[in-house]
């Protein structure tokens, strides 16, 4: 589906992808990215937030926590970002990107925490009375006030496995005396994930039990005279989702896909954002009947359907093979044989920081002069230019 998107949305990008590949200017097991449309996708959203009043802190997981594009989104208007992890903080932090959000997904380890708070951070959100502590020593430490997000929970809210965590609803009354009492701590916001997902059976992007945890986590925190001024409101964060998040309460989105028009509601409608980014391997070998091509790059919640096999002027189409979760993807397997050495285009949801990809960067396509800016490991580190 996502394939079907870039070929009628940035057929360009499917071009110039396999020029590269054919010339030997990048190898299999590369992802490629539209500089020049991530741009326009960050300037739609930005221009959706401001008539909304929606602050966004962007994410770069998903695209390999790439600290050019990030400039290049910071330039479209969006000012700062959030980052999943410590590690994704450090290359932010190396490359001078300012920092809206850490420790949503993924908390600052305690050895972390001066360090990121002495670089400067809006927010720090956390899952425990424990890490209030830290984080109140550390902000003593530096003589400063640190505001703080409270990842808030109940029983039916929506989580996600290797994700669980925060402060449970019947938890606050025991912990707000003490919260209270942490002179370099002040709770300016409430969190969750995911607050949206994308329904395919409604055919639109709907909220979550979780958001209305969120509303009754600030009820409480109000009657205990804690001000709460922020909601975040992450997943599922576009152009389309932007009044939908303002009618709800939402003060603050964190577009991800959406920058590279990837998000599921993406593969099946036309949508502001417009794709820019895919996939390109090569043929290695033909095996019982069916194609093997190199892997690296797969992710197993991408929904990856089809690759696009070209060889010349001949472009064919063919059904990619899933393979068990407990299989590492050294190749992908194919429905029909295609001759070695050909380019293989896919396009699918993707988290490239997990993976074992190179990225290039792509700028000029939107004028027609295309040029490979250059290539970058997973984690957003410059490998050749």
């Amino acid at each position: 589906m996502f394939l079907q998107a870039v070929k009628e949305r940035n057929p360009g990008l499917i071009d110039y992808a396999a020029q590269l590949h054919q010339t030997g200017a990048i190898l299999p097991d590369t992802y490629v990215i539209d500089v020049d449309q991530v741009a326009e996708n960050a300037r739609q959203l930005q221009r959706a937030a401001d008539e909304n009043d929606v602050e966004l802190y962007f994410m770069l997981k998903q695209i390999g926590r790439n600290p050019y594009l990030a400039k290049k989104v910071m330039e479209a208007g969006l000012e700062k970002a959030v980052v999943v992890d410590f590690r994704e903080a450090q290359v932010m932090m190396e490359n001078n990107i300012p920092i809206g959000n850490i420790g949503h997904l993924v908390q600052v380890p305690e050895a972390f925490l001066e360090q990121v708070m002495t670089y400067g951070v809006d927010y720090i959100t956390v899952y425990t009375l424990e890490k209030l502590r830290s984080i109140n020593e550390a902000a003593h430490n530096l003589n400063i006030q640190q505001n703080v997000f409270l990842r808030v929970v109940d029983e039916e809210d929506n989580q996600y496995p290797g994700q669980y965590g925060g402060f449970k609803l019947d938890e606050l009354e025991n912990i707000i005396t003490e919260l209270k009492g942490l002179a370099h701590v002040k709770v300016k916001g409430i969190t969750s994930f995911p607050c949206f997902l994308y329904s395919s059976e409604a055919g639109k992007i709907i909220p979550t039990p979780n958001l209305e945890t969120m509303k009754t986590a600030a009820r409480f925190f109000e009657t205990n005279r804690i001000e709460i001024t922020e909601f975040n409101t992450p997943s599922c964060t576009s152009v389309a989702n932007m009044p939908e998040i303002k009618r709800l309460g939402g003060t603050q989105g964190e577009p991800g896909h959406a920058l590279t028009g990837t998000t599921p509601q993406h593969a099946l409608t036309d949508l502001a954002e417009k794709p820019a980014l895919l996939y390109v391997s090569e043929v290695s070998h033909n095996y019982d009947g069916h194609a093997y091509v190199y892997g690296g790059g797969y992710y197993r919640r991408g929904h990856l359907d089809k690759a696009l096999f070209m060889e010349g002027d001949h472009r064919e189409e063919s059904k990619v093979l899933p393979f068990a979760d407990s299989n590492i993807d050294y190749y992908l397997e194919v429905e029909e044989e295609h001759p070695v050495g050909s380019t293989v285009i896919m396009a699918f949801r993707t988290q490239i920081f997990v993976t074992r990809s190179e990225v290039a960067l792509v700028e000029g396509l939107s004028n027609g002069n295309p040029r490979l800016v250059g290539i970058y490991d997973s984690q957003g580190r410059l490998l050749r230019r």
